[in-house]
């Protein structure tokens, strides 16, 4: 009964149909408009979800602002960051002087800048050198497996409870405060994390059916590496290094602030920090805010960049 009553509703449907509800196409033509959405690549759908999260895109543009503002405002602004003019000492923020200056005249405005190339500088270059590393030491643990994967795990777990500061002190018993020293003392441990971000996304891709395939016809372990497994893991990869970034200036900053990193008169955030939360006493309070905000700003334009890109990246946020 239930099969005849399910043939005479098909039957009524077909029977409602008339030629002029339908369109002819012409041979190649296609009505993906009128069908359904386009279909989109897999890079092309993260930057669909990227681009809609506003607090991310924020973010970004103010990342590129920061950018532009550190690589030419001390090229074209009058002043030099490290003449003194003791005539013009602790001025409040003003039309010639637009962040201040400080104790020695110098401006504000031109060091606040210079300082955002020296912390930006030092992001950049430690978190490129933790993604290097961390992709070639985590591919290798992550594809090998067993006893390599098990040696080369101790290793980094031992580095990584190493106290960051001792690593910093004991570089500084040879080597003399310098970007150099930060750089190298950030690099020992920092590509830690991302050795362990890559080792998981590779022991999960290795199995793949491109991986096997690839094996099967003769390529070498690095080249499924990084021909194959790393290029395909690459979304985690970029979220890490993202977040990796403000990490990597906060703690320039902050060894800055102790006297461990760039040292005066060169420019830095966390040495104009220093010098700030002494000038407080005397109320030139300019002196500490524009260098803490505009750290503050950087790194919170890392983070919610990174936190978006994650979201992007994550296929549990689909729709």
């Amino acid at each position: 009964m239930s099969d005849s009553n399910a043939n005479l509703r098909s039957k009524e449907r077909s029977d409602s149909l008339t030629p002029d509800m339908f369109q002819k196409l012409e041979r190649g033509e296609v009505r993906v408009d009128e069908v359904g959405r386009a279909s989109l690549t897999a890079w092309q759908d993260i930057k669909q979800r990227l681009t809609s999260n506003k607090l991310a895109m924020f973010g970004f543009w103010i990342i590129v602002a920061l950018i532009a503002c550190a690589i030419f405002i001390p090229w074209i602004w009058p002043y030099d960051h490290f003449t003194n003019d003791m005539t013009n000492t602790n001025q409040a923020p003003n039309a010639t002087h637009w962040f201040g200056t400080d104790n020695l005249g110098r401006d504000m405005f031109e060091r606040v800048w210079k300082g955002a190339q020296v912390s930006l500088f030092v992001g950049v270059v430690a978190a490129l050198i933790d993604l290097v590393i961390g992709i070639i030491y985590g591919g290798i643990m992550g594809y090998f497996g067993g006893k390599v994967d098990e040696v080369m795990n101790r290793f980094s777990e031992i580095l990584a409870a190493i106290p960051y500061l001792l690593i910093v002190i004991l570089l500084l018993v040879v080597m003399k405060p310098s970007l150099t020293t930060i750089i190298i003392a950030m690099s020992i441990t920092g590509w830690i994390n991302m050795a362990w971000i890559v080792r998981g996304q590779v022991m999960q891709l290795k199995n793949q059916e491109y991986a096997l395939a690839s094996k099967s016809l003769g390529a070498g372990a690095m080249r499924i590496i990084f021909r194959h497994l790393v290029p395909n893991a690459m979304g985690p990869i970029l979220v890490t290094l993202t977040l990796t970034i403000p990490s990597a200036i906060f703690t320039e900053a902050f060894l800055s602030f102790l006297g461990l990193g760039v040292q005066s008169p060169v420019a830095s955030w966390g040495t104009m920090i220093d010098d700030g939360v002494g000038a407080i006493l005397s109320g030139d309070t300019w002196r500490l805010f524009f260098p803490a905000f505009f750290l503050s700003l950087t790194i919170f334009a890392f983070n919610v960049f990174g936190d978006g890109l994650r979201d992007a990246f994550d296929p549990k946020l689909k729709k």
